[in-house]
Formats: C-alpha cells, sequence, structure tokens
C-alpha cells in the first residue's frame, strides 16, 4: 500500500493505493473528518460491483448513507442532471455536515465534486475513483464540473477532496475500452514531465495490457505523484504551470465534442489528440519524427485509437477554439519540445492545425 501527499495551502489530503482498499473507506473518511452523513454518488454499473460495498462500510462506521445513482456515460455531466441532484440532496436532508462520495471513474467523480462544490454553498468531498483514469488523473487536483453541449468541462469549480481511496482491485472489473482509456492519461504523464517513466512503460507493455496488480500500483503511485507536483504549484491555473496536464486535450476534447459524448470515451480521444500535438510539435520543428513514432509505437502497443476520425478539419478547428485555454481570442496548444518537458504554445496558425490532423 502506498500513500502520496497532496499539499496544498488551505487543504492538504492522501491518495492512499493498494488492494483491497474498499474495505478500509469508512476507517480512511473518519480519520480525516467527523462524518454522520454521507450522501454517495454513483453510477448504474459501478453501483453492485464496488457502491454497495464502500455504502456497507461506511454504515460499519455509524454514518447514514444515502446512495444516489446515475446513468453511466458523458452525457451524465449536464446541468439537467445536475440540477437532479441538487434537488435530491434536498430531499435526503443534506445539510453543511454532509460529505458528498463520489464512488466511480471520471464522469462520477467530475459530477459528484460539482454537486459538492455548488449545494449549500459547498461541503465536503471524499473521491473513491474506480477506474483507471480516474484514479491516475480527475481524482486528483481537485477540478470538477459538467459539459455544456457546445464544450467539454466549461462549467466547473476548484475543490479539493478530503482524501482519495484508490483499490487497484477495481481495475479487474473495468472493461477493455474502459481500461485503455485509462492508460493514455498514463502515457501522458511520461510525455510531458518524465522521460524515465515513459521509458518504463515502453518496458512494460505487456505488464499494463495484463493489468498486473504490482504494476499497474506502481504507475498509479507515479501518476498521483506527478500530478500532486503539478497541482501543489499551481492549484487553480494562475501560472500555467498546469496547463501541462492537458497534452492531447485540445484535440481529444474536440473530437470528444464532435462525436457526441459517449461515442469515443475520453482516453481514447485524448490518445488521438496526444498524436495530433506531436505531429503538430513536429510540423513546427519543436521535436523531430522519432519523438512521434515512440508516442506512436506505445499508444498503438496499449491498444489504443491513434487516428483522427473522419470529421472535416475546420469542425474540429472550430471545436478547438472553445477550449478553456483560449485567451483573448487565441487558441494556446500545450506541446512537446523533448520527451519529459511540454510548454504552452499560443499563435499557431489553423492550416498547421488542420495539418497535423491528417
Amino acid at each position: 500500500m502506498e500513500t502520496v501527499r497532496v499539499n496544498l495551502a488551505e487543504r492538504s489530503y492522501d491518495i492512499r493505493i493498494g488492494a483491497g482498499n474498499l474495505a478500509e473507506a469508512g476507517r480512511f473518511l473518519t480519520e480525516r473528518a467527523k462524518v454522520t452523513h454521507v450522501v454517495l454518488i454513483t453510477d448504474d454499473h459501478v453501483q453492485k460491483l464496488h457502491a454497495i460495498r464502500v455504502a456497507e462500510n461506511l454504515g460499519e462506521q455509524d454514518i447514514e448513507v444515502d446512495a444516489v445513482v446515475v446513468t453511466p456515460g458523458e452525457e451524465s455531466k449536464s446541468l439537467d442532471v445536475a440540477a437532479g441532484l441538487w434537488e435530491g440532496l434536498l430531499e435526503l436532508g443534506a445539510d453543511r455536515k454532509t460529505v458528498v462520495a463520489a464512488v466511480g471513474g471520471g464522469v462520477v467523480g467530475d459530477l459528484a465534486g460539482f454537486i459538492a462544490a455548488t449545494y449549500a454553498r459547498g461541503l465536503r468531498f471524499f473521491q473513491v475513483p474506480t477506474s483507471l483514469l480516474a484514479q491516475v488523473d480527475s481524482s486528483v487536483g481537485g477540478k470538477v464540473g459538467i459539459n455544456l453541449p457546445e464544450a467539454k468541462n466549461m462549467v466547473g469549480a476548484f475543490l479539493q477532496p478530503l482524501g482519495v481511496l484508490i483499490d487497484t482491485a477495481t481495475l479487474t472489473t473495468l472493461p477493455a475500452n474502459e481500461y485503455r482509456a485509462g492508460l493514455a492519461e498514463v502515457v501522458k504523464y511520461g510525455v510531458i514531465l518524465d522521460a524515465e517513466f515513459f521509458q518504463y512503460l515502453e518496458d512494460n507493455t505487456a505488464a499494463l495490457n495484463e493489468r498486473q496488480q504490482d504494476v499497474l500500483s506502481r504507475v498509479i503511485a507515479r501518476c498521483c505523484r506527478l500530478k500532486a507536483d503539478v497541482v501543489e504549484r499551481d492549484e487553480r491555473e494562475e501560472t500555467g504551470l498546469r496547463a501541462a496536464l492537458n497534452f492531447g486535450h485540445t484535440f481529444g476534447h474536440a473530437l470528444e465534442t464532435l462525436a457526441g459524448y459517449g461515442t469515443l470515451l475520453h482516453g481514447e480521444a485524448v490518445a488521438i489528440g496526444m498524436v495530433c500535438a506531436a505531429r503538430l510539435a513536429e510540423r513546427l520543428g519543436r521535436v523531430d519524427d522519432q519523438f512521434t513514432g515512440r508516442l506512436h509505437r506505445l499508444l498503438q502497443s496499449l491498444e489504443l485509437p491513434v487516428d483522427v476520425p473522419d470529421f472535416d478539419g475546420k469542425k474540429i478547428v472550430d471545436a478547438m477554439t472553445h477550449d478553456k485555454k483560449v485567451q483573448h481570442g487565441q487558441l494556446r496548444l500545450v506541446l512537446p519540445t523533448r520527451l519529459g518537458h511540454v510548454e504552452l504554445v499560443g499563435d499557431v496558425a489553423a492550416a498547421d492545425i488542420r495539418a497535423a490532423l491528417k
């Protein structure tokens, strides 16, 4: 079992990583706060697999637990679903002492966190991520939110959790495409922050494809530490450091939006987006073809998509202009300069962006 500490000015918290951790949910939470009421938000898929066990474990600590179940998928990160959850919390008698617990993947975590951040001007929040993508990325750092029809994650807040409890055994229950979508975010960390970690991924693709628990525990802990290091220096995306975490996401979010939420998984879109960003960087002379080739091969060896869907290039560029990194109408992109380092680049010609899509 490993623990990653996230040290922030207003609230520090632990990320605990290990197999079988769901059985520690109640004790983990009560060690960090006095809790009498939890509203547990999950989805139909996770409810029977994991959420019931978490609810029972919380109950063993004399905590009253109310479970609310949403429909799986990106479509649930909407204003309509959020409004229904606000009404639900009101009916359940939630007050400022209530804790909202997210048990599920990235969608559940983002949505539940947004509800916690906005209901009664802010409730405490607890994360139990059950997908690889959520464990290595979305559960860490305090970003919560919902989508608009035209733009992903455009409405949201920053809310740091009381803690994050990661049970690596939950990954054995993930469908193959969901598991591989999480691997895209894993690869991202190697590209942007840690060349040695990227090499480790290249050397252990077979173990990752087989979901070997020892390798997964090491990979998850390293990703959490890398992200925590960035968040500690730029918690609210004010200095530009945290923007590096969005490598591949400007392309990826545009592809997700055009495909229709839920058609292309987030991690799948990010995998394609990283290849596009690498091609663009190569076109601009920032990296060579060896860089792009290594990234392309690693993603392919992890059975992730690397080809852009058959969308109109102009529509993709237009969708990219809704990205949160746009400033004064100028699109800014996270582009690599070498393995383990990226920079935020502005004033990229639309023609170059379209060329990188091919």
